[in-house]
């Protein structure tokens, strides 16, 4: 797993892309077909954004947080919230950017959403003729277009739909001292690499009680709960590619694909072959 989008190196002052003018309608939605590895740099939006892949797995990073996004999940990125983004794989993105009046209730935080086959239908059928490049005119004639359309239906459908997302775990904190996150680096170069929580305190100079005091003060989870997510993190990536549970089994250091497959079902409540793209 890839921690260089938010490790540390946010620019100061990360610019705003804009996306719609004061006449856009109630939602504006894009769509853009990325290569793997493609990175959209720290940025940040007036509206509130609707982050979803038809294929494809991205990998959104904020200073404190990193999120995996399947083509089963989506991200809810609040208004003005500093982001970056980075594909695994190719990626079909397609967007939804909406004003902040029409989403009371929703999450004032990041969140990824899990996806209703119905959403999924409604997204893909709004951004078909989505612009795909950030183009004022192309966002007017889009706008204009959509007033003449059954745009306003899927919007009204969308937006009903919203709120019927249940949020699901595909996150992980980070810490904010350097030495931690330096860490957390290191073991997310090489999940693979067996747990020996005295040797990685010992690096860092303190013990492992101080260790697991300072790990968890700063994230929320201890250190080896949160390798726990950092790894099952990376094995809905993998699926996701299409790779298969014993690859992913082995990859990622467990001893075997039923002992993965266990502990998969038991954080996601199913098995990890729903996740294989």
């Amino acid at each position: 797993m890839d921690m260089s989008e938010s490790k540390g190196g946010l620019p100061p002052a990360p610019h705003e892309i804009k996306v719609a003018d004061a006449d856009a309608p109630a939602m504006v939605t894009r769509r853009r077909l990325l290569q793997p590895d493609f990175h959209i740099p720290p940025h940040w939006h007036a509206r509130t954004q609707f982050l979803f892949g038809a294929s494809g797995v991205m990998r959104v990073g904020t200073p404190r947080r990193l999120w995996i996004v399947p083509p089963t999940r989506a991200l809810w990125i609040p208004a003005h919230v500093v982001h970056e983004i980075r594909m695994s794989g190719s990626v079909d993105m397609r967007t939804l950017y909406i004003d902040a009046e029409h989403i009371a209730g929703m999450p004032d935080d990041c969140a990824v959403l899990d996806m209703t086959p119905l959403m999924r239908e409604l997204i893909v059928r709004v951004t078909a003729d989505a612009p795909s490049v950030q183009d004022a005119a192309a966002v007017q004639a889009a706008a204009d277009a959509a007033r003449d359309s059954d745009y306003p239906l899927l919007t009204t459908l969308i937006l009903a739909e919203l709120r019927r997302l249940q949020s699901c775990g595909f996150d992980l904190p980070l810490p904010e001292s350097a030495d931690l996150r330096a860490l957390c680096a290191r073991v997310l170069a090489d999940l693979a690499e067996p747990l020996d929580t005295q040797a990685y305190a010992a690096g860092l100079g303190i013990s492992s009680k101080t260790l697991y005091r300072r790990f968890l003060s700063e994230t929320g989870l201890t250190f080896v709960r949160w390798l726990q997510q950092a790894k099952l993190l990376e094995a809905v990536r993998r699926l996701a590619e299409g790779q298969t549970v014993t690859t992913v089994a082995l990859d990622l250091g467990y001893q075997s694909p039923s002992a993965f497959t266990a502990m998969f079902h038991r954080t996601l409540g199913s098995p990890p072959k729903t996740y294989r793209g």
